[in-house]
């Protein structure tokens, strides 16, 4: 994995954020990936994109901004991967089952690659993840999946169904990765450790599917937060608003 540190230097301006660019050839994927962390130490945070984003989204709409006094203190270190979208979920020029498929490998990356990284760069047993809007259902579903690598869970407008995404297709790929089916069938001690929310807004137009997965949860006695902010519509000022509240019930 290529690291590329912010430069240093006695007159670099104290209000800019450690930032570090990433890049790594991915062999489950078969391609390069790029993401962007931010601190030098702390508890990690992986972040994944909204609909199609990039890694440098989050940078972009000011998500690492509103989370500054958790990385400067070095609480917090936040890892920003890339997307595959374009290929996996809304790939319309591929056939369904190459979508999923697709999709199953960026798991695997995430899984077998990037977090087992994460683990030993900041020397923890399990990590925290979160995202906006699609990146949110991406977070809930990883978390779902592989509850062992996961302690603390933020998903912030998202929504969960993702069958829609497959034009009538349906297979056991398609299952395991749509959190409203696998979930009531799951079990795993793990789901009853993490640290969970769900997060929306009055207005939010993934507010329906928020309630839809706490009444998911709540049926099996998994304990979480449903986080009703009382303004804002699906869009990033409720977000950077949410994030860093979040991030202050982190004890590592």
């Amino acid at each position: 994995m290529a690291i590329f540190p912010a430069e240093s230097s006695p007159n670099k301006p104290k209000n800019i954020l450690r930032e570090d660019y990433r890049k790594w050839y991915s062999h489950h994927l078969g391609r390069d990936i790029e993401m962007l962390v931010f601190g030098e130490w702390g508890y990690p945070v992986l972040l994944f994109p909204t609909t199609m984003g990039r890694y440098y989204e989050a940078k972009d709409f000011g998500l690492i901004e509103s989370a500054r006094w958790f990385i400067e203190n070095r609480k917090i270190k936040i890892y920003c991967i890339d997307s595959i979208d374009r290929d996996s979920w809304y790939a319309k020029h591929l056939q369904p089952s190459v979508r999923i498929q697709n999709h199953t490998w960026y798991d695997r990356m995430v899984n077998e690659e990037l977090v087992p990284w994460i683990q030993h760069e900041c020397q923890v047993d399990k990590i925290g993840v979160g995202g906006c809007s699609f990146g949110g259902f991406q977070a809930l579903n990883f978390a779902f999946r592989h509850p062992n690598r996961v302690a603390y869970l933020w998903s912030m407008g998202a929504k969960f169904d993702i069958r829609s995404f497959m034009d009538g297709y349906y297979d056991d790929n398609v299952y395991f990765n749509n959190p409203p089916d696998y979930i009531p069938n799951a079990h795993n001690d793990h789901f009853y450790r993490m640290n969970i929310v769900l997060g929306t807004s009055e207005y939010d137009f993934c507010k329906p599917e928020n309630y839809r997965m706490s009444e998911i949860l709540n049926r099996k006695g998994i304990q979480h937060w449903l986080d009703v902010r009382p303004w804002g519509e699906h869009d990033w000022p409720v977000w950077r608003e949410m994030f860093p509240h979040y991030l202050s019930m982190v004890s590592p």
